[in-house]
């Protein structure tokens, strides 16, 4: 059966000024998968992740997620496909004036219509799907690191995305604490049937959560491999490919 593609990439560039950063480079996120974007540092990681969530528009080419193209629709599409997408930042992004609950309270009150009663109660649905059940009216700087990754994933599932976008969803957290983070990913994938786009240079996360990788290349401003990472490891005929995944040095 072929799978269905719930994002589309096609003749992609990302251009600032000048600078070329991404060259023409065209895949496809199928729907329910867990997928990963990574490569070295300067190869555009966070530049492709900035377009697929509409922050910037393609210097040329589609990005086409759900069937609309978010860089050639009107506002009201735009926002339709906003709605269909959740965020993880890098730091959590959390309101440091506000609770755990009172952060992931804001998409639902925004954009739900539902009462106050209704949001109180999702909001603790939430973030006892994280783990964090115990902590709501608890602020950002009362919890740690991992805890902030946990509720900025909690307010990103708020309104019950189809795809989330996570942005070094383990950066700065010690080994376990990532290794939470994983299994959470895949929890919340495997119950909710949710679509995982990552970007992130964690091996040990890559190779825990990662159905499908596409490699970015600074050099070509391409891609240069994709596929299922364990595979990659050994077998990709590019050398830099195998010297990443075994973190050797050339």
């Amino acid at each position: 059966m072929e799978k269905e593609a719930i994002i589309r990439v096609e003749n992609f560039v990302a251009q600032y000024g000048n600078d070329r950063i991404i060259d023409n480079i065209r895949f496809d996120i199928y729907k329910g998968e867990i997928f990963v974007i990574l490569g070295g540092s300067g190869c555009g990681k966070s530049t492709l992740l900035r377009h697929l969530v509409g922050l910037n528009k393609p210097f040329s080419g589609k990005v086409i997620i759900d069937g609309s193209d978010i860089g050639d629709c009107d506002d009201a599409a735009f926002h339709n496909t906003l709605r269909k997408i959740g965020i993880l930042f890098q730091s959590g992004a959390l309101i440091g004036s506000m609770t755990l609950a009172e952060n992931v309270a804001l998409p639902l009150a925004e954009y739900s219509g539902l009462p106050k009663n209704a949001v109180a109660d999702l909001v603790r649905m939430k973030l006892g799907m994280v783990g964090l059940g115990a902590y709501q009216h608890h602020l950002p700087a009362e919890i740690s690191g991992g805890m902030k990754k946990r509720a900025g994933l909690a307010r990103a599932m708020a309104l019950n995305p189809k795809i989330l976008f996570l942005d070094e969803p383990s950066a700065g957290l010690d080994p376990i604490t990532s290794a939470e983070i994983d299994e959470l990913i895949l929890k919340i994938n495997k119950i909710v049937g949710t679509t995982m786009v990552i970007v992130t240079h964690e091996l040990a996360s890559i190779f825990a959560v990662a159905q499908r990788v596409i490699m970015l290349d600074k050099h070509t401003k391409g891609i240069i491999a994709e596929g299922d990472p364990k595979i990659l490891k050994d077998q990709s005929e590019n050398p830099f490919v195998r010297q990443f995944f075994n973190r050797e040095i050339s």
